[in-house]
């Protein structure tokens, strides 16, 4: 079965990620398409990245760095949950993913942001970041106002029309994560 991880980008005390990422838990297990599982960076700390080697050469020196790379490996693609810091993404959701490269490859990944303007900008940098980790971004994302979904900018309270959103942007995940499957084994093989 396609496995999906649920990336969530944020390890702020407070942070409404929590929050939106259970909501995305929540609503992709209801299907039977695909398994999905949370990875909260958390609990994945990370120092900022002190590989002697870059991650394309796949040498990984510290046991961090290869526990990373052992839980990104098991996946077939990925959500991202984001907030939208300065017009791009958490400084701590660049480093775990400039951390690693061959794990990343040839994987769906979607998004689903929010921020004073839905987190649209952070998606943007997340999109050049995906492009350049050869993972293959889909259309389709969720983009949450803190204006208009968080009650008092706190709680989250998603509209109906953030559920299609989100489903469109599963069905496009795990339709691209199995469509990319054989190309993985193929380069596995080689």
């Amino acid at each position: 079965m396609t496995r999906i991880g649920i990336i969530l980008g944020s390890t702020r005390p407070n942070r409404n990620g929590e929050q939106v990422a259970r909501w995305v838990l929540e609503t992709a297990s209801r299907r039977t398409d695909a398994g999905f599982e949370l990875i909260d960076l958390r609990d994945h700390p990370l120092p900022h990245l002190d590989e002697p080697m870059p991650p394309s050469f796949g040498q990984y020196q510290h046991e961090h760095t290869r526990q990373w790379a052992e839980t990104i490996a098991a996946f077939d693609g990925f959500i991202i949950v984001t907030p939208e810091y300065n017009h791009g993404i958490p400084g701590v959701l660049k480093n775990a993913l400039d951390y690693l490269y061959a794990e990343w490859n040839n994987k769906a990944i979607g998004f689903v942001s929010y921020g004073a303007v839905g987190g649209a900008r952070a998606v943007e940098h997340l999109r050049q970041v995906a492009a350049e980790l050869q993972m293959a971004d889909v259309r389709q994302q969720v983009v949450l106002s803190m204006i208009t979904e968080f009650e008092n900018f706190r709680v989250f309270r998603p509209g109906d029309y953030n559920l299609r959103a989100l489903t469109t942007m599963l069905d496009q995940v795990i339709a691209w994560s199995s469509a990319l499957a054989p190309l993985r084994e193929t380069l596995k093989a080689a």
